[in-house]
């Protein structure tokens, strides 16, 4: 990344399984160590949208949208707590290649529509990036119960509550970005996820547990250069 970005990040829903520990190291780049929380490691996919995407300091309107998709876990290096992504599927090709060269991000072409309705999203992402091995998501989240605010929930902080992203980039190195932001709010989610190939994509089982659900209407974010570990 060659200037710090802002963005917004909208209508998220964090889909997240426990998983053990030692499976997911083995997925891990040596530097990295999964994160526990009640003694199991997490797997999360979480499908939202980015709205004004721009360089930091460039008017909010003159900003593009992305929908994205991410195959995520929870990883600490050097006692701090991360986010390592798996992949990270966008519409539209210039912005994936924009994504990969300047912020060396395991960004992958994907056909994605989202769509608000009735309080309720509905999700589609077919990757179609060149020579990737295919991954296809469908389905629809919504919000119930009440929100809260995730500090005050000890899962819900451990999986968002989060300020470094990691990821492994073309050449084998490792890279970070820092992101300033609010505390995030979280509702209850629902969720009807009809086909989704994700995680076997990347050499992850699924886990043999009902995943639990998360769902934020989104806030405002600066993300850092990203940097060479």
């Amino acid at each position: 990344m060659v200037v710090p970005l802002e963005m917004g990040w909208r209508h998220l829903l964090f889909e997240n399984w426990p998983i053990d520990p030692d499976v997911l190291n083995a997925h891990l780049p040596d530097q990295l160590d999964a994160d526990e929380f009640d003694g199991s490691a997490w797997l999360s996919i979480v499908p939202y949208t980015n709205v004004a995407i721009r360089p930091k300091g460039i008017p909010e309107p003159l900003g593009v949208a992305l929908p994205e998709l991410n195959v995520r876990t929870y990883v600490t290096h050097a006692g701090v707590p991360a986010v390592y992504f798996f992949s990270l599927d966008a519409q539209g090709v210039a912005s994936v290649l924009g994504a990969r060269v300047l912020q060396h991000l395991p960004y992958y072409y994907a056909r994605i529509s989202l769509d608000w309705t009735d309080g309720r999203v509905a999700f589609t992402s077919q990757r179609r990036h060149p020579g990737a091995r295919s991954a296809r998501f469908e389905g629809t989240y919504w919000p119930v119960g009440e929100p809260f605010s995730a500090p005050g929930d000890p899962l819900g902080e451990f999986l968002v509550e989060r300020y470094r992203f990691y990821a492994q980039a073309q050449d084998g190195t490792l890279r970070y970005t820092d992101v300033e932001h609010e505390p995030w709010t979280l509702y209850p989610a629902a969720a009807d996820i009809r086909e989704s190939t994700l995680l076997s994509a990347h050499g992850l089982k699924r886990p043999d547990v009902d995943p639990i659900y998360y769902y934020s209407p989104g806030l405002d974010v600066v993300a850092s250069r990203s940097q060479r570990l």
